[in-house]
């Protein structure tokens, strides 16, 4: 087993992976390109670990080390032990779990690769907030989607909190970015799919039109909050697809709408 090692010296250079965690422009930027992110909480840790993803260190309070032994011990990874006024000193927040693991990014897989032998897929344009792409990633692995495809400005999966939101299913269903965009959309298109596009506009069929066509391969298309999918995007999709709305509502959320479109088209 790891020996744990205690540390007390916040500018310690072996605690670098877990500095100003809730700085998200540095993080989005310093993570992708060391080829790390940050899992938060025991079973998020221990479901990215069941995923196939190494371990780069183990952060902790003392009252987690018992918690986490057989992960320690499996791991291998170096053990660092933190008081937890120290571990907010660092990180920049309450770390509530008390146990943080730095964990190695594996290289995304092609689209083509990822949708073979798929049948429904999810396509996230230039979603910014790291919790509604969390909960749709949540949202998309308990209703059953074969895969997810994020465009180049999309928040990223692996970012902290997109990972804590969706408890660990940013692990669970196979994601990658589709680039060029919009112009990725034709190569779905060639291998079988149907691109539809949620949009608010009236000419739109029903989500519940889409789900009787039940057609063989799904893609569905999610704007950002507020504006929605861009024109571009409109433009290069098969079909334009609405959720009807009642009681003065005109859309929902993200999070929400994902959900509903997910479940109604599910096979």
């Amino acid at each position: 087993m790891t020996t744990p090692l205690t540390l007390t010296d916040p500018r310690d250079p072996r605690l670098r992976d877990y500095t100003q965690l809730t700085d998200v422009a540095l993080r989005r930027i310093r993570e992708p390109a060391e080829g790390l992110f940050v899992a938060e909480g025991e079973k998020v840790i221990r479901r990215a670990l069941a995923a196939g993803y190494r371990m780069r260190s183990l952060l902790l309070t003392e009252k987690w080390l018992p918690v986490m032994a057989d992960t320690v011990e499996e791991s291998g990874a170096p053990v660092y032990l933190v008081s937890p006024e120290l571990a907010e000193t660092v990180t920049g927040y309450h770390v509530h779990r008390g146990a943080l693991a730095a964990m190695c990014r594996e290289p995304l897989p092609e689209v083509s690769q990822l949708v073979e032998g798929a049948h429904r897929v999810a396509v996230f344009e230039d979603i910014v907030d790291h919790t509604n792409l969390g909960a749709a990633f949540r949202s998309a692995a308990a209703l059953g989607v074969d895969a997810v495809l994020v465009t180049p400005r999309c928040a990223d999966p692996l970012y902290r909190r997109a990972v804590k939101v969706s408890m660990g299913t940013v692990f669970q269903v196979p994601w990658t970015r589709i680039t060029p965009w919009p112009e990725g959309l034709t190569a779905l298109r060639q291998q079988g799919f149907l691109t539809a596009a949620l949009c608010l506009r009236p000419e739109a069929i029903t989500l519940d039109e889409l789900a009787a066509r039940r057609p063989e391969r799904l893609a569905l298309l999610f704007g950002t909050e507020g504006d929605g999918l861009t024109h571009r995007a409109l433009d290069a999709a098969d079909t334009w697809v609405r959720i009807p709305m009642g009681g003065g509502v005109d859309s929902l959320n993200i999070a929400s709408a994902s959900a509903v479109a997910f479940y109604a088209t599910r096979r």
